[in-house]
């Protein structure tokens, strides 16, 4: 099921990353929109391909796998390259909250799974709602240009702020979730 087509939009997810960096250190005037159209429909897949895999009844250990790899990478990249353009400290502490997240709620869910309690941790409504919240934060960002009279840069500024303070509420529910099999007695 390598090639299902949940798993295609998930490896296009993946490949897009490359492509986001480049456009946005292209110095062309459409490069930053360009790379936060990309990065939006790269977020975009991440919907499709579940939708696809439950839908189609291509669910795989693969796709189970590569999909939140798939949403770290291209959710992390993009974090360190706005800090790279604004590292003020409205940009870089929601960076560091966002990515020190992931990393640990990452080793909670392989943890948990040695442990055979996966399901103790998974996905999450909050935790969905916080990825929509990066996603189009962080799109808004990286297209840096004003919509008509919308200021795009620090509409995504002040969503990707929110969306930290639901990283740290849905991670904070995790661990909780987590507790008793952390401490060595399972619920």
């Amino acid at each position: 099921m390598i090639w299902s087509v949940p798993n295609l939009l998930t490896w296009m997810r993946i490949f897009a990353i490359p492509l986001v960096v480049l456009l946005f250190y292209l110095p062309y005037h459409w490069s930053d929109p360009a790379a936060g159209a990309l990065f939006a429909v790269a977020g975009i897949t991440d919907t499709l391909d579940g939708y696809f895999a439950r839908r189609m009844g291509q669910t795989s250990r693969l796709g189970a796998f590569l999909d939140p790899v798939a949403d770290k990478l291209i959710v992390c990249v993009a974090l360190v390259l706005l800090v790279s353009k604004d590292p003020r400290l409205v940009v870089v502490l929601p960076a560091v909250v966002i990515i020190g997240r992931e990393i640990a709620i990452s080793a909670l869910r392989e943890w948990m799974a040695e442990m055979g309690h996966r399901r103790k941790v998974a996905v999450s409504t909050l935790g969905k709602v916080k990825t929509i919240l990066q996603i189009v934060g962080l799109s808004m960002m990286l297209i840096r240009w004003d919509v008509w009279f919308l200021p795009t840069y620090k509409v995504g500024v002040a969503l990707t702020v929110i969306a930290a303070v639901f990283t740290l509420i849905s991670g904070w529910d995790y661990l909780r979730a987590a507790w008793p099999d952390l401490k060595g007695r399972p619920a």
